[in-house]
């Protein structure tokens, strides 16, 4: 059994780590309201410009269509495009990403494809690392920035595109969450490169004059929309990251309390028996004189 002075040390110990995990908890909660508008305000634009390049998809046929559009022709190379956090404390977010992509490159690899992992972000490293660590083929470093925006993403798009036309990889899929509240992040899969074709979609019964021609738009909106998918992207784990992280840290603030509860009532007890244990001894020895 503890003694009182060890169980003194242990309440003491749990109060300082219930301190620091309510600090984090608010200092989450702050950046999470921040970082849930931003991931908000770029949504309409995204969906706008998939509207604007489905007009435009549906005009474009054939050999006329560009390569981020069309493809490379086969669908036996796959890269896989994992968003993951830089930081730790944010429950199983990165779990869960991680989970959602070997999922699928198992699919993938069962239908007889070959996989290969583009990493963002260090905490999806290592478990993807385990069972996969010949087949990442890069990695991208978010954790010299304070808040990853538009140019990591734009950097990131160039490099893939510039894979794409190397013929590193014949299909992309983006691996990344999606936030819907501060307890509910879902990591999703979405086919990146080539840009997939909008289905039900066709150009209307509108006359639409394009000035240059539907191909020229297509070459400058493909690029656009590939950095739009990845900023997006960037901006959902933001939010997806904060979310976890200060419902984590409220859990862990909780069972600090309970632990410290629990503690309490054991050093009470332990306590109150070496004084009743006092009492008698004195008492005995009184009646012995």
């Amino acid at each position: 059994m503890a003694s009182l002075k060890e169980l003194k040390g242990r309440i003491n110990s749990v109060k300082s780590t219930q301190k620091i995990t309510k600090a984090k908890q608010m200092v989450a909660a702050a950046k999470l309201r921040r970082a849930q508008a931003a991931a908000e305000a770029a949504r309409p634009y995204a969906e706008r410009l998939s509207a604007v390049m489905a007009s435009l998809a549906g005009k474009v046929s054939g050999d006329s269509a560009p390569k981020l559009l069309a493809g490379t022709g086969s669908d036996k190379r796959h890269l896989m495009v994992v968003v993951n956090t830089d930081k730790g404390l944010c429950g199983g977010l990165n779990s869960n990403i991680v989970k959602e992509a070997k999922v699928q490159a198992r699919k993938l690899i069962a239908d007889g494809k070959d996989v290969t992992f583009y990493l963002i972000g260090k905490k999806g490293r290592a478990p993807i690392k385990r069972d996969y660590a010949s087949k990442i083929a890069k990695h991208f470093d978010t954790s010299n920035v304070k808040t990853p925006g538009f140019d990591e993403a734009d950097s990131i798009a160039d490099e893939l595109i510039a894979l794409f036309e190397e013929g590193a990889f014949d299909v992309a899929h983006l691996v990344a969450p999606t936030f819907q509240s501060a307890l509910v992040q879902t990591p999703n899969t979405t086919q990146l490169i080539p840009v997939p074709s909008p289905e039900g979609v066709t150009g209307g019964d509108a006359v639409v004059e394009y000035e240059p021609g539907e191909e020229e738009i297509l070459e400058e909106l493909l690029p656009r929309y590939v950095k739009t998918q990845l900023f997006g992207a960037l901006l959902e784990r933001e939010a997806s990251e904060q979310g976890a992280s200060m419902t984590a840290m409220d859990n862990a603030t909780r069972n600090a309390g309970d632990l410290i509860n629990k503690l309490t009532i054991q050093y009470n007890r332990s306590r109150q028996a070496a004084i009743t244990t006092e009492l008698i001894e004195i008492i005995a020895g009184a009646e012995a004189l």
